[in-house]
C-alpha cells in the first residue's frame, strides 16, 4: 500500500534560480521544482523588470514536496548548502537584491522549524551572520517558460557547466543518500 502523498511547498531564493532549481531536482521527496518570482507585485513579475533590480522580486524555487519522503530539515540542509547565506544581495557574480537569499514561509510552524534551523547553524558556528531573510508567502509568479528545467535543456551552457554543475556534484557527494 503506497503511503498518502502529502503535498507540501517551500520557497527558496539563493541567488540565481537556476542553481537552486538544479540542485532540488534530483532530491528523493521532491515532486516538482518551479523558478518563479516573489516579494514584489504582479505588473513586475517578468524576467526583465526583476532582473532591473529595482522591483521587490526575489528570484526564487517553489519546491514541491512530499513530506512522507524528505523533511523540511532536509530541504533546509539542502538550501543552505547550495549557497551562501551570509551575502547580503548577492551570490558570486549575481548582484543585486532579486538574489538575496531568502526563504518564504507558509504558516508559524514553518517558520519555526527555519528560525530553529538557523539557529542551529550559527550556534555550530557553520556560518557566522547569516543574511536569509525569512518572510511570509504571499505569491508566486513562475517564471517565464524558457527558464523552467533550465540546466536539464541548456547542460553546454558556459553558466551551467561553470557554476550549477560543480555547485550540484558537490552536494551529491556530500548528500549522496537524499539524492536519486
Amino acid at each position: 500500500m503506497n503511503p498518502t502523498i502529502e503535498e507540501k511547498h517551500i520557497y527558496f531564493g539563493g541567488g540565481c534560480f537556476w542553481c537552486i532549481e538544479a540542485v532540488f531536482q534530483d532530491l528523493k521527496g521532491v515532486v516538482q521544482v518551479e523558478n518563479g518570482y516573489a516579494g514584489g507585485d504582479e505588473k513586475t513579475a517578468n524576467y526583465k523588470s526583476v532582473s532591473s533590480g529595482k522591483t521587490k522580486h526575489a528570484e526564487i524555487c517553489k519546491i514541491t514536496y512530499n513530506e512522507n519522503i524528505i523533511s523540511i530539515d532536509i530541504l533546509l540542509k539542502v538550501f543552505f548548502l547550495a549557497h551562501d547565506p551570509t551575502q547580503l544581495n548577492k551570490q558570486g557574480n549575481d548582484i543585486g537584491t532579486q538574489y538575496r537569499s531568502i526563504i518564504f514561509y507558509n504558516n508559524l510552524l514553518e517558520k519555526k522549524q527555519i528560525d530553529n534551523y538557523i539557529k542551529q547553524l550559527e550556534n555550530e558556528k557553520v556560518y557566522k551572520n547569516i543574511q536569509t531573510e525569512i518572510v511570509v508567502f504571499n505569491e508566486f509568479y513562475k517564471a517565464e517558460e524558457y527558464h523552467q528545467d533550465y540546466l536539464n535543456l541548456n547542460p553546454n551552457q558556459p553558466y551551467c557547466s561553470i557554476v550549477i554543475n560543480p555547485k550540484i556534484q558537490k552536494l551529491k557527494k556530500k548528500l549522496k543518500d537524499y539524492y536519486n
